[in-house]
């Protein structure tokens, strides 16, 4: 039987992450939820998803997180990985770092 599969929720300075993990639980740290093994998609090809990309920059190398209870908003167990985002708190909107253009010559 495979391991379950966690949706994890949470605010992270001023913007809501959606993260997918395979451990979520109690941590040795008073007040805060630990969230391990860490799922990412792997892409194989030229179309490439930017936020999915900022997330493994970000947590890519991270063996645990320790998330303060009080920041977490949802866990929920799913059946299959969705898409990862970073929305704005406020608004709900994606936050989408738009690719770099080269500057207009003067």
């Amino acid at each position: 039987m495979a391991k379950p599969l966690y949706k994890v929720t949470f605010l992270n300075h001023g913007k809501v992450y959606e993260l997918y993990a395979r451990h979520v639980g109690g941590s040795s740290l008073w007040g805060f939820t630990e969230v391990g093994e860490l799922v990412f998609d792997l892409h194989e090809g030229v179309v490439v998803d930017p936020t999915e990309e900022r997330l493994r920059d970000e947590f890519g190398n991270t063996k645990v997180l320790h998330l303060p209870m009080q920041s977490i908003i949802r866990v929920e167990e799913v059946e299959r990985k969705g898409q990862s985002a970073i929305r704005d708190a406020a608004t709900g909107e994606k936050v989408v770092t738009p690719f770099p253009l080269p500057a207009k010559p003067r």
